[in-house]
């Protein structure tokens, strides 16, 4: 009986509601039941979990479920060993949520609960035992926790030892503003336009055969690597989801590294870069810091929490710096969070401003969500750049999915301002237009680019133009001042598009893991054409039988499954934007989720998830040159000048959302032209 009450202290410990009593159930019998099931879990992890989560769940490519990290997120007096069955059962395995049978899900939560030191000597799990009837409790939901915001221990704000001044040099508000000319990468998508073109043309049609690898920088790290790369005057900034490196951009030698130390509780391990500005390195972090680094020396100058881990926020997207102010949203939708896009001060994060894209009562659109009052609704997060048209002083972003994700019918209406391109006054963050792509969403069609930003002409008349895309597979082009629909052009296969998700199944293309994803177009002006990567994959939508909230995880409302990886294809798609016409389009054998590059020299530069990193001719598609990397091609790609020489930077490493199909750690590859 000893150990039975040590047992129900220890669950307790990390599953705060559960008592004596509800262990009883399984806290009786033979023990060596209870260590067969996580034997057997352990089995079921190392097939389906370790690849993401680490061989000893100390976390990899995704968070922790060991530590005191993963016991912090489950003390809250709120969450039951069955919630946590609920979160595993209908978010994992990945690509295939609710693929395995009740045995194997009740083995996992088994082999975790062993692993953080709930002592053996128990019956075998069953569900009526986890504290939670999961089954059959309808869609009534439960509403977020309201407990403690992460570590009690952690610091809100943290001050440089060595004070908040930057000492690094530049860019100005002149050279970001004028980057469009820049031989430099000053900004995640290039330029405030976000036209991912560059006028370097010393590397051209002719001669880009003679590429070679100039270096390499390793990172020495395991994590996913899905940065955009930006350089200055010679010194290229690169971040890891921990991680922050500045590089000689012509050597690849450290000039120096940075390492965030956690001091929350950690959710979508994913990161896309810095944003940099008079000697400021910004970025964000997973545990819901904004952070500034001295661009001389990496020392901290300040970080500041802005977002709530507890809540399911973190940071991923990269930053933009505009003046004194940094744009910045959370990442997170799928956690049902009531997303929003923030503007902080530049020299200590402290709040400017905040636009809500899930609308609260009494601001406009909340009218647009009809739904249960007791059934959490939420998403609207943020997760690739946002782009600017400093004239008009107008911030352009990518709103993605509402939550549930799959329940359509649980949030009524178009549910605003989800899955849409949101216009902002960028000095003050007033709304002053929206274009929504996906109303009500139920496919989890995220709205990931709003660039770029250019002129068009569109049936004799030039427009002011600004590109929206996202997962659903279709580029359009939105009128700058009349806010009209211009052009849109779908790429890749289309099925089941208006049909709802069921619970008996929808398979939809593209899945949710398809269309365009975390990079966006590049823009060719001679050609006035877009160069288009995205994923040709589709799922299987399948509505669950509740939907029930555990604040902070998955709120999908339902499963998906994606087709096998190996029907997971790429597109380089050309369009003609004045007439949304396909000119050319490469088929890759894989996703296509790498940076596109356009460059003066007539070459579309990208990578592929094979490793292979390839220039194109932006005229007909053909392919100029090639060569293999070694790790998947899944983030940035980008071009620079350092002292009159141009060179190609490329991020090659491990992607966040294959799975373990597509491997690397993280490493920067640098191409120079060879001799004749």
């Amino acid at each position: 009986m000893r150990n039975v009450l040590r047992l129900a202290r220890t669950v307790s410990m990390l599953f705060g509601v559960l008592t004596v009593t509800a262990i009883a159930p399984w806290a009786i019998g033979g023990p060596s039941d209870f260590i067969a099931q996580a034997d057997r879990g352990a089995a079921v992890y190392a097939r389906h979990c370790a690849v993401c989560h680490g061989d000893h769940l100390q976390g990899a490519v995704a968070p922790a479920l060991s530590g005191p990290v993963f016991a912090q997120q489950w003390t809250k007096g709120t969450r039951t060993a069955g919630d946590l069955y609920y979160i595993i059962s209908t978010s994992m395995p990945r690509p295939a949520t609710g693929s395995l049978t009740q045995d194997e899900y009740l083995g996992l939560v088994a082999y975790v609960l062993a692993h953080n030191d709930v002592a053996p000597g128990v019956d075998a799990l069953t569900l009526d035992s986890l504290g939670h009837a999961v089954a059959g409790t309808g869609t009534a939901g439960r509403s977020p926790a309201a407990a403690s915001n992460g570590r009690q221990d952690r610091q809100l704000f943290i001050a440089g030892d060595q004070g908040m001044v930057a000492h690094g040099a530049g860019p100005s508000a002149t050279e970001l503003g004028q980057a469009a000319q820049s031989s430099d990468w000053v900004y995640h998508n290039h330029d405030y336009r976000g036209t991912r073109f560059s006028p370097l043309e010393q590397i051209n049609r002719q001669n880009v055969s003679r590429l070679q690898v100039a270096c390499v920088y390793q990172f020495g790290a395991l994590e996913n690597f899905v940065t955009g790369p930006v350089v200055y005057r010679g010194t290229m900034f690169v971040t890891t989801p921990k991680l922050t490196v500045a590089i000689d951009a012509a050597t690849c030698r450290q000039r120096w590294r940075y390492q965030w130390p956690a001091q929350d509780a950690e959710s979508w391990p994913n990161n896309r870069g810095v944003a940099i500005k008079d000697g400021y390195v910004v970025r964000g972090t997973s545990d819901g810091y904004l952070i500034a680094l001295d661009a001389a020396d990496g020392r901290l100058l300040w970080a500041r929490q802005v977002a709530r881990p507890a809540a399911g926020e973190a940071f991923s997207m990269p930053p933009l710096i505009f003046e004194d102010l940094i744009l910045i949203a959370p990442a997170g939708s799928e956690n049902s969070i009531q997303g929003w896009i923030g503007a902080f001060r530049l020299t200590d994060g402290a709040p400017v401003w905040r636009f809500n894209t899930i609308p609260r009562a009494g601001e406009p659109g909340f009218d647009t969500w009809i739904h249960d009052a007791k059934l959490p609704i939420g998403g609207g997060a943020v997760w690739s750049p946002m782009s600017l048209d400093v004239q008009r002083g107008q911030l352009y972003v990518p709103v993605t999915n509402p939550a549930p994700v799959f329940g359509a019918d649980l949030r009524r209406g178009a549910n605003l301002y989800t899955d849409s391109l949101v216009a902002l006054d960028v000095h003050t963050g007033t709304l002053r237009w929206y274009a929504q792509l996906v109303p009500n969403d139920d496919k989890d069609w995220d709205v990931t680019q709003v660039s770029p930003i250019v002129e068009v002409a569109v049936d004799g008349h030039l427009h002011p133009v600004v590109v929206a895309g996202g997962k659903d597979g279709i580029v359009r082009l939105y009128d700058q001042d009349t806010h009209a629909l211009l052009r849109q052009t779908a790429i890749g296969q289309h099925l089941n598009v208006d049909v709802p998700i069921t619970a008996a199944g929808t398979r939809f293309c593209p899945g949710d893991l398809g269309g365009i994803q975390w990079n966006g177009p590049a823009w060719y002006p001679p050609l006035q054409t877009l160069y288009v990567p995205s994923v040709d994959w589709c799922t299987t939508g399948k509505l669950g039988d509740e939907s029930l909230i555990v604040s902070g995880k998955d709120y999908m409302g339902g499963t998906d499954e994606m087709d096998p990886v190996a029907q997971a294809h790429g597109l380089l798609t050309a369009i003609d934007a004045s007439t949304g016409s396909i000119r050319w389009q490469y088929h890759s054998e894989k996703p296509m989720v790498a940076g596109v590059t356009a460059t003066a020299g007539g070459l579309i530069f990208t990578g592929e998830n094979t490793g292979d990193v390839l220039a194109f001719d932006a005229d007909d598609g053909r392919v100029l040159y090639r060569f293999n990397v070694g790790g998947a091609m899944t983030a940035g790609v980008v071009t620079y000048a350092v002292e009159g020489r141009q060179y190609i930077g490329v991020a090659s490493g491990k992607g966040s959302f294959w799975f373990g199909e597509d491997k690397g750690a993280p490493a920067i590859f640098v191409f120079k032209l060879g001799a004749p």
